[in-house]
């Protein structure tokens, strides 16, 4: 799908090995403290699936999903809280730092120096901020099967998954960073990611809500991958998740092509 939205970009013909460069810079670039902030991103979720996955869920008890399978509260959460470290890993990468390298740091402007073009920039950064997202994702998978709210065989399923739902928000999130116009906007980012977290279908279903709210949550990109990612390790998969996997292709293809565009444009003035 990519290399039908971005033909005019790039030639991909050593893009991939450009591409690596760039995340590879990332990794030789990290410092101890940046650790400790990765620990943190991961401990959120962790700490909303105990406090409100398990300790709400003694009070809500079992929850109903659309196929008419019932599941307990926390393996309804818990999916949900998957999905939204997947996010949270991808467009932390994404978005602040990467505004940061680009608007201040102009950390770009010296990799265009090398053959290095901004689309290859864009993809190397992508394929860092996967790196953290499936670290998150991995161990909160793994957490998942210790407390049997998946099961293994689900959990490995639930992976590539997961791994798509970073792709995808990481592109959304490059996007936005070519877009915005300086620090402060970033507080609009943070409220936007926290409503997203909150009624993306993540503590109660999409029905739930009242009718004419309904189809605005089911619509959005989080809702998308919490129904993705529950459908797998729960083990109702149909229909709709085919729909969710097309939704997240396009939204990845979306955000990389016109990220790729605006950095040309701001790059290569």
């Amino acid at each position: 799908m990519l290399t039908l939205v971005l033909p005019k970009l790039v030639s991909f013909e050593g893009a991939g090995r450009r591409s690596a460069s760039v995340a590879e810079r990332n990794v030789t670039a990290l410092g101890s403290a940046y650790w400790l902030v990765m620990l943190g991103g991961f401990l959120e979720p962790v700490l909303y699936l105990f406090s409100i996955g398990i300790g709400v869920g003694q009070l809500i008890g079992d929850i109903g999903l659309p196929g008419g399978a019932t599941v307990s509260y926390a393996e309804f959460v818990a999916p949900a809280m998957l999905a939204a470290s997947a996010m949270s890993g991808a467009l932390s990468e994404t978005t602040f730092n990467f505004f940061g390298k680009m608007k201040y740091m102009r950390l770009y402007e010296g990799m265009l120096a090398t053959p290095v073009r901004p689309i290859e920039i864009a993809l190397g950064e992508l394929a860092w901020a996967m790196i953290r997202g499936s670290i998150y994702s991995a161990a909160f998978l793994v957490i998942m099967v210790a407390m049997d709210l998946t099961t293994p065989g689900r959990a490995l399923s639930a992976f590539p998954a997961t791994v798509l739902v970073g792709f995808a928000f990481g592109a959304l999130g490059m996007m936005t960073s070519t877009l915005i116009r300086s620090w402060q906007d970033f507080d609009l980012i943070g409220s936007a990611q926290f409503a997203l977290f909150l009624f993306s279908g993540t503590f109660v279903p999409a029905t739930a809500y009242p009718a004419a709210l309904r189809w605005l949550v089911e619509v959005t990109p989080l809702y998308r991958s919490v129904d993705l990612i529950r459908g797998i390790t729960t083990g109702t998969v149909g229909w709709v998740q085919a729909l969710d996997v097309v939704y997240l292709l396009v939204l990845l293809a979306v955000g990389l092509a016109v990220a790729g565009r605006r950095m040309e444009r701001m790059l290569c003035k």
